[in-house]
């Protein structure tokens, strides 16, 4: 059995003069459904709940007003649900709605709670259809999640394979529309190739992620062991030649040393709530010798945080060189820090809640 989490684009699902979205999402269904038939788990993660609620509604131009957005993905989302769920069970198989933010996933235990809820819709034979909660969360609607959303979730249930399926054949050097030295990349070995990539970062119209956020969301599952295509969703039988293991686009490999799922989830799912500073001694024991953090290494405290909530963590020169979950509230830590420090020292994070910056991804 291989578990697969596959991604489908919004500029996939508006739909031609030749081919509706409904025979385009009947089309991805038919595929997950085969695949599914061989003893296959897949997750869908979708766009489109925005651009399919301006067609119903009439609105030509995707609205730039937050209120017009959320209320239009409103009124998507029924639409897009119901094109999953008919296509689906007429395949024979159901479909299970899920709303999710990446805030959704800043907790160990909803992180947790998202993973075994997923699994247990898929031990049921169910088809989990996922997309941001566009109707509420602002932050996502701006900046286009579904593709770091899909990884966070591909890592979340430890999925062997993420397809991002896109409107592009696969990844260039550089954008193939502007540059004429653009040449195609067909496989992607190490993060850093990602980084040293020129791309684009304009989007489509209808869509708001880009290229870049694809990369971003390869880079975060590849370092927890995924293997990640990026594909032409175009091509009606592209999903159906990868699900069955053909290859198609630009594969990035997995790192042979993945970070696991709780180094990943603090890379990846959490926003710090504060910083803290070190002496370069503590910086030293962290970087180098795979120590926790002590309060005698600290040397000053930003933002107000409470126990057991993640936080920055910066060398002398204000530097990220890790992130963590504080054992310690901020408060606690000022108050410590302004008087006699006690023996022995009180650990702040453990280096089990301890993430390196050179491994975070995004």
């Amino acid at each position: 059995m291989t578990l697969w989490v596959v991604k489908v684009g919004t500029s996939l699902l508006r739909g031609t003069t030749k081919k509706s979205t409904s025979e385009i999402i009947d089309n991805y269904c038919s595929c997950i459904a085969e695949s599914k038939s061989r003893g296959d788990g897949v997750i869908l993660v979708t766009s489109g709940a925005v651009g399919l609620g301006c067609y119903t509604l009439g609105i030509k131009e995707r609205p730039e007003e937050l209120a017009s957005l959320q209320a239009s993905a409103a009124v998507g989302q029924v639409n897009l649900m119901s094109l999953y769920e008919t296509s689906m069970k007429r395949y024979g198989y159901h479909v299970a709605q899920i709303l999710l933010t990446r805030a959704d996933l800043g907790s160990r235990e909803s992180f947790r709670n998202a993973a075994m809820t997923l699994k247990k819709l898929l031990d049921w034979g169910i088809v989990p259809v996922i997309n941001e909660n566009d109707t509420l969360s602002a932050e996502e609607l701006k900046y286009g999640d579904n593709d770091t959303l899909s990884a966070l979730v591909a890592t979340a249930v430890k999925a062997d394979q993420l397809i991002l399926l896109t409107d592009v054949d696969r990844l260039y050097s550089a954008d193939p529309k502007t540059d004429s030295k653009a040449h195609p990349i067909s496989d992607v070995h190490h993060p850093n190739q990602i980084l040293s990539l020129q791309t684009t970062k304009e989007s489509g119209h209808w869509g708001t992620g880009g290229i870049q956020t694809k990369l971003s969301s390869a880079r975060i599952a590849t370092a927890s062991g995924i293997t990640v295509h990026l594909a032409d969703g175009r091509n009606p039988k592209m999903l159906q030649g990868l699900l069955q293991g053909s290859r198609g686009g630009t594969i990035f490999h997995p790192n042979p040393k993945p970070l696991g799922t709780l180094k990943s989830w603090l890379a990846h799912a959490l926003r710090p709530l504060g910083a803290i500073h070190l002496d370069n001694g503590a910086c030293e024991a962290i970087q180098n010798k795979g120590a926790s953090l002590l309060l005698v290494g600290v040397r000053k405290v930003e933002g107000d945080f409470s126990a057991n909530q993640p936080v920055s963590i910066l060398n002398t020169k204000s530097k990220e060189i890790a992130r963590g979950i504080s054992s310690l509230s901020s408060e606690f830590l000022r108050n410590s820090l302004n008087s006699s420090k006690s023996t022995p020292s009180p650990l702040v994070i453990h280096r089990d809640v301890l993430v390196l910056t050179k491994d975070l991804l995004i």
